[in-house]
């Protein structure tokens, strides 16, 4: 298998920037055809550059939700990307029933979800939760929203608090752990909306593509206010909503066919407005966009028409940015269990860092104070190795559920493509044929 046929996107488009609800993440694509007069394929294979998007969303994911920095959310708008490169994959599937592409998309994410959900409600008992006594879920209705454990549909529950301060996590690891699944219950609606939504799109193209951000000036800043977990799935759908769109319009070639200079100076005054808006509205934690829903949905629609209007759909890695080809392809084969674990992982860290303090070397108040400051970054170069870790305990499920014989490690490597059986343009496997090339995906 080689770095250009792997099922990366898989996640990103099959699932889907993570602690609170401020989390953000990933998609995946499948091998059909794109639809006559798609204006924006160059060939069948992937396109690289949309990979490398994805790949940096995922940094930036980790980034944010370990450091924290509200800037984070202006540099690179992960989510309103994320979910822009799923709905072009997702327009191009469904070319084939959409019936059959729904349930697809829906067993990519569901086995992946399933071994997620029974480790951390395995933590969660073992550590003494008690859905039955618990206020929030102490009811029929309440004990039956853990089923969103398995099929995400609406908010899982979970304790605010569990363990002690003293414990191996902090107590709020439950709420941290959990916080990824609000993405998984967004792209499932938008999953299940998108044949009614590319139907409507291709008939009034800006109606739908601009219905979104309307939705959002409603719900989003407080004009009408929909209470609990149902106000806030309508808000992530109106917030994300024309980004998935812009998916549509990248997969059906509509970016490309409007003039570069048009579509640029609406994006900028769209992002102008946003950050306005971001600066009469700033949150707790002030710059953070996750915090302003209207500021959100500008910022992230002006930044991916602009990234998709550029979009050169390199069939290989540039340059220099060639060397990072492997584990741009491992990131997209893993990003669903990348985004699923990596806020759990990045909460290991810190007793994992706790060590050092016992060290002889640490005993002295400079070493303490060196290793005070500096952290947070020895978090951030931990974490990765844990969820290189993650990726080989539970990654091959990504395999399974898209129907794939399970790889460890799948960067795409010279090994795995000599050991992969590849399928020719008539479905038959042939080992060592060349595939298609797809035209675009997430």
């Amino acid at each position: 298998m080689t770095a250009n046929e792997f099922a990366a996107g898989e996640m990103a488009e099959e699932t889907p920037q993570l602690g609170t609800r401020k989390v953000e993440t990933p998609a995946a694509a499948p091998a059909t055809k794109p639809a006559v007069g798609a204006g924006t394929g160059t060939g069948t294979g992937r396109d690289r550059y949309l990979d490398l998007l994805r790949s940096l969303a995922l940094v930036r994911v980790v980034a944010y939700h370990l450091f924290g920095w509200a800037w984070l959310t202006i540099l690179f708008p992960s989510m309103g990307v994320m979910f822009a490169l799923a709905g072009s994959l997702m327009a191009r599937s469904l070319n084939r029933p959409a019936l059959k592409v729904i349930r697809s998309r829906v067993r990519r994410l569901l086995p992946p979800l399933w071994a997620f959900s029974a480790v951390i409600l395995t933590m969660m008992l073992v550590n003494g939760w008690q859905p039955t006594k618990d206020p929030d879920t102490s009811g029929s209705w309440g004990l039956a929203s853990i089923f969103n454990y398995v099929l995400p549909i609406g908010a899982p529950p979970y304790p605010e608090h569990l363990g002690s301060e003293s414990g191996f996590l902090e107590a709020t690891w439950p709420q941290e752990a959990a916080g990824p699944l609000w993405y998984l219950r967004a792209y499932l609606w938008f999953v299940v909306a998108s044949p009614l939504l590319l139907w409507a799109f291709r008939r009034v193209p800006w109606a739908t593509l601009l219905a979104p951000l309307a939705l959002t000036a409603v719900v989003g800043t407080g004009l009408v206010t929909i209470p609990g977990e149902t106000g806030n799935a309508v808000t992530d759908f109106a917030v994300y909503g024309s980004c998935w769109v812009l998916g549509f319009a990248h997969h059906e070639g509509v970016l490309k066919r409007f003039p570069r200079y048009a579509a640029v100076s609406g994006a900028v005054f769209v992002m102008a407005f946003g950050l306005w808006w971001a600066s009469t509205h700033l949150g707790e934690e002030g710059w953070d966009l996750n915090d302003i829903p209207l500021a959100q949905a500008c910022w992230s629609f002006g930044f991916v028409v602009i990234l998709l209007q550029y979009s050169p759909s390199w069939q290989k890695l540039p340059g220099r940015l060639g060397s990072w080809d492997r584990l741009v392809t491992l990131s997209n084969n893993r990003a669903v269990t990348i985004y699923l674990w990596h806020n759990l992982l990045i909460m290991a860290t810190v007793p994992i860092i706790d060590k050092a303090y016992e060290l002889p070397f640490m005993q002295s108040d400079r070493a303490t104070s060196a290793l005070d400051s500096t952290y947070t970054m020895w978090m951030f170069f931990l974490v990765w190795p844990l969820i290189g870790a993650a990726i080989l305990a539970f990654g091959w499920i990504e395999d399974l559920a898209a129907k794939r014989s399970p790889r460890l490690w799948p960067n795409g490597s010279r090994k795995q493509r000599s050991s992969t059986p590849q399928r020719s343009s008539t479905g038959t496997s042939v080992k060592g044929a060349a595939r298609h090339q797809r035209a675009r995906n997430p």
